[in-house]
């Protein structure tokens, strides 16, 4: 690719969350559909500033449409997981991105006298799968990476749990995101599209427009909640984002994951999430069979 269709691409990006920003900011003026009820543009744009997310300015202090500076985020903690309910200590190293939709998810799970598991496992838009090593699959010799096109719903779903994702997911909803008040606390509902459509996300709020809780209803019985608090900047370069300092993750009420955040890079990391070539032909082969029936 040319710097210029580079630059381009960049450009195009940055006008997209500009003009949603700009969206938010223009529908603040809409009737409340129920008295005392917050109104939606005015409460995503109190949960983004919260989070630190819009940013603005320019050469000269010029002053410049606000645009989302959140995009790709590296995140490193330590706590449990819990499988099949067995709870296991945990090392924790999430690395995700928004454009395009990523996320590689790294473990290390120690059960009770046995020996660590160390597991890699990926997503990136319609591509699933499981990496020997890091960057497994794309030479050869280099590890092995594992399709696993039924995961790309759950895994996808990590990325729309976050602060960020429900205020980016909100954005993109548009007239379809609602906010009501349940016992006293400020919820969105927002739908998802996509991979993820039927999906649907309830945000609760706190006092300070921080996320404290987001349930992902899926409609199969099992939905998956996110609780979130200590929020602060916990990147090493403070950039004024604001992440969780604990995440726990609940299935069907039971925590399935509690983990103590060290450091939460928002700062932009360079990071990639190439498919490898195998798993885009075993996605291709398996939607081949889908469309075949």
């Amino acid at each position: 690719m040319s710097t210029r269709a580079k630059w381009m691409k960049v450009l195009t990006s940055a006008a997209l969350v500009t003009l949603a920003f700009q969206c938010a900011g223009a529908q603040s003026g809409q009737t409340r559909t129920n008295a005392g009820t917050p109104d939606v543009a005015k409460t995503i744009k109190a949960v983004a500033d919260a989070l630190g997310m819009p940013r603005t300015g320019g050469p000269g202090g010029a002053l410049l449409p606000e645009i989302d500076v959140v995009n790709r985020m590296e995140i490193w903690g330590s706590g449990s997981s819990s499988a099949s309910g067995q709870a296991s200590k945990t090392e924790y190293h999430a690395a995700l991105g928004y454009n395009p939709l990523a996320m590689r998810l790294e473990t290390t799970r120690t059960n009770p006298g046995g020996a660590p598991q160390h597991t890699i496992q990926t997503v990136r838009d319609k591509y699933a799968w499981n990496e020997s090593q890091l960057g497994a699959g794309l030479e050869p010799g280099r590890g092995t990476a594992t399709p696993e096109m039924a995961a790309v719903k759950e895994r996808l779903l990590q990325l729309w749990l976050l602060p960020y994702g429900v205020v980016k997911a909100a954005m993109a909803a548009g007239d379809k995101t609602t906010v009501s008040l349940e016992d006293g606390a400020t919820v969105l509902t927002v739908p998802l599209s996509g991979e993820l459509a039927g999906v649907t996300l309830k945000a609760t709020l706190d006092s300070k427009n921080f996320i404290t809780k987001v349930v992902g209803q899926t409609g199969g019985g099992m939905d998956i909640e996110a609780d979130y608090s200590d929020y602060a900047d916990h990147g090493e370069i403070l950039t004024d984002v604001k992440s969780p300092g604990h995440i726990v993750q609940k299935r069907g009420g039971a925590t399935v994951l509690d983990i103590q955040i060290k450091t939460w890079d928002a700062n932009n990391p360079y990071l990639v999430f190439p498919v490898p070539e195998n798993v885009k032909n075993a996605t291709r082969q398996e939607s081949s069979k889908v469309a075949e029936k």
